[in-house]
């Protein structure tokens, strides 16, 4: 966990400065988060203290990745590893026997009230909100998603489509993967548990202003303008939370493609629920949304962040640049119309 440093000939460590004897003793965490909204979660908790991998880096789509050799390596070097759960990372057990880590897996979605997939196809819409005291999705569920922090790799107990896994999509979640990210930190670096605690509160406060600032947002946006599509169902936390209406031809996973059938029920339902715009998301191909696009007549509004950050220069490249961007974008879009 202690890095290691080579000193130049001729210079022992008792001649370095002070503040070099800090640097030179200061614990570095060897951090692999599973995605890019991971990774910028643990940058915001760990600060300098950590070193972080990501695996599924910007613009990647988790659901169909496939690791590569240096990714075992880093995970059996790392510290901790932190992922989401929820089967949203289909590559993690097999990278996790194939690394033979001993580092703990740290399933951020602990404490989450997961959303439990409907029966229906995709395409659906959820009219209520959980602000407007909608009895959602995740009350059906009948318990919260309760897995060890420190869990064997077995991923027992887990359900493959059970639950909708984007929960980062909800602010108030976002918040508990940070407190389980602190709390992560703490166990394996019991001397910068201070400062993670320290950082984990800060950027807590600003989720907690960011969800205000949606809210208010979504409020502006007439009722009869909130049905929109998106390319595969990533949104279905944010439009629980928020009260926006999602609409999908493609399900949870992008791994599956939608069918003719699938494409023309949504063409139909666009045009009886007025969908008031239609976007890609930056993880998809953009050819399928061009296609339900020019039967319905909706102009494409943009492109929206779901299940990766942009890169660095992007519009996205952190958590809270991301909400900021998809909404910035989903209020042109709908009200221009």
């Amino acid at each position: 966990m202690f890095k290691t440093f080579r000193l130049a000939t001729g210079v022992s460590l008792l001649s370095l400065s002070p503040v070099l004897m800090a640097q030179a003793s200061a614990a570095e965490l060897k951090v692999v988060a599973s995605f890019s909204i991971i990774a910028d979660f643990a940058k915001n908790v760990g600060g300098d203290r950590v070193e972080i991998t990501t695996l599924v880096g910007p613009d990647g789509d988790a659901h169909v990745y496939e690791p590569r050799p240096a990714d075992a390596v880093a995970v059996s070097k790392a510290d901790v590893v932190l992922v989401n759960g929820l089967e949203f990372e289909g590559f993690l057990k097999r990278l996790i026997d194939t690394s033979g880590t001993k580092a703990p897996v740290v399933e951020l979605t602990k404490g989450v009230e997961p959303l439990k997939l409907s029966d229906e196809p995709a395409g659906h819409a959820h009219p209520e909100a959980e602000e407007e005291g909608h009895d959602h999705k995740a009350e059906e569920a009948g318990h919260k998603h309760e897995t060890a922090e420190a869990h064997d790799h077995s991923h027992e107990g887990h359900h493959h489509g059970e639950y909708d896994p984007h929960a980062w999509q909800s602010i108030k979640n976002a918040e508990i993967y940070v407190k389980n990210i602190a709390g992560a930190f703490c166990e394996v670096d019991k001397a910068g548990c201070a400062t993670y605690t320290a950082n984990s509160d800060a950027y807590i406060a600003k989720l907690a202003a960011l969800n205000e600032k949606v809210k208010t947002e979504i409020a502006a946006i007439p009722p009869e303008k909130r049905v929109i599509i998106t390319s595969h169902d990533a949104f279905g936390y944010f439009e629980h939370a928020y009260g926006l209406n999602f609409l999908a031809p493609e399900g949870v996973s992008t791994e599956s493609e939608a069918s003719a059938a699938d494409v023309a029920k949504l063409v139909d339902q666009v045009k009886h629920d007025k969908a008031s715009a239609i976007f890609v998301e930056n993880i998809t191909d953009k050819r399928l949304i061009d296609q339900i696009a020019s039967e319905t007549g909706l102009k494409v509004g943009g492109t929206l962040y779901s299940d990766a950050l942009s890169a660095a220069d992007g519009p996205a490249s952190t958590y809270i640049d991301m909400i900021n961007h998809n909404m910035q974008t989903i209020t042109a879009a709908v009200l221009s119309q």
